[in-house]
C-alpha cells in the first residue's frame, strides 16, 4: 500500500491527490450520507437518547420534591442539552462527511478523507484481499469495507470513521454510508477482478549468438 499523501496542493480533480496517470481511469466517486455518518458512527441517536432518558429520570425525582412546576423547570435545561448535543453532532457528521470523498478507478481505490486536516490514502487493488458489503434497507445505505492483505496497516485514529465498524481483527479501511452502496460493490469487484487476472506481458531480449 503506498504513503498517504497530504493535499496540500491544488486538486486536479476532486478526491484526487493528482492526475491519473496514463492507462488509469476514474470509474466511480462517492461521499458518505451525513445523516446516516451521524447515526452509525457518530451514535447521534443514542447519545440523544441517553441524555434524554437522563432528563425524565432528573424530572421525575424532581417532582418528587417539588411538584410538576420544579420537575419542568429541571426537565428543561437537560432537554437543551440533550438537542445541543445532538445537533453537534449532525454538525460534526456533516463536515466529516462533506470533505470525504472515496473514489475507484481501474487500479486502486483512494480514499481522500479529514475534515480539518485532509489526508489521501491510496490502496492499489493488489493490497486488497476480500471486500465485504453490509447495507441498511431502511436508510438505503451501505458500507464497504476492504480487508487489507497481511503485512498492510493502517492506524485505527488515522481512519476513524471511514472503517469498517465493530471489527476487532485489524483496521479495515471502508467507504462508510454510502447511497447505492450495491452499485459501488459491483464497480469495485468488477474493476480488482480485471485488474488482477490482467495478464502481464514481459519482454526478454535475444541472447547474443557468439560469433563462431
Amino acid at each position: 500500500m503506498s504513503d498517504h499523501d497530504h493535499d496540500f496542493d491544488f486538486e486536479s480533480q476532486p478526491g484526487l491527490p493528482k492526475p491519473l496517470p496514463p492507462g488509469e481511469d476514474l470509474l466511480w466517486q462517492g461521499s458518505p450520507d451525513p445523516a446516516a455518518l451521524a447515526r452509525e458512527a457518530f451514535k447521534a441517536n443514542w447519545v440523544f437518547g441517553y441524555l434524554l432518558i437522563l432528563a425524565v429520570w432528573r424530572a421525575s425525582m424532581a417532582f418528587q420534591d417539588g411538584g410538576f412546576g420544579h420537575s419542568v423547570a429541571v426537565f428543561l435545561p437537560y432537554l437543551v442539552l440533550a438537542l445541543a448535543a445532538y445537533a453537534v453532532i449532525r454538525l460534526m457528521a456533516r463536515a466529516v462527511a462533506k470533505a470525504a470523498i472515496y473514489s475507484i478507478t481501474t487500479h486502486r481505490v483512494i480514499l481522500r478523507i479529514g475534515a480539518a486536516l485532509q489526508v489521501t490514502w491510496t490502496i492499489p487493488f493488489t493490497k486488497i484481499a476480500a471486500a465485504s458489503l453490509a447495507t441498511r434497507p431502511i436508510t438505503g445505505t451501505g458500507t464497504i469495507a476492504l480487508e487489507l492483505v497481511p503485512g498492510q496497516h493502517i492506524s485505527f485514529l488515522a481512519l476513524w470513521p471511514h472503517l469498517r465498524p465493530g471489527f476487532g481483527h485489524g483496521v479495515q479501511p471502508a467507504f462508510r454510508c454510502i447511497p447505492d452502496a450495491a452499485q459501488a460493490a459491483r464497480i469495485l469487484s468488477d474493476a480488482a477482478q480485471t485488474r488482477v487476472n490482467e495478464p502481464v506481458v514481459t519482454f526478454t531480449a535475444p541472447a547474443a549468438v557468439a560469433a563462431e
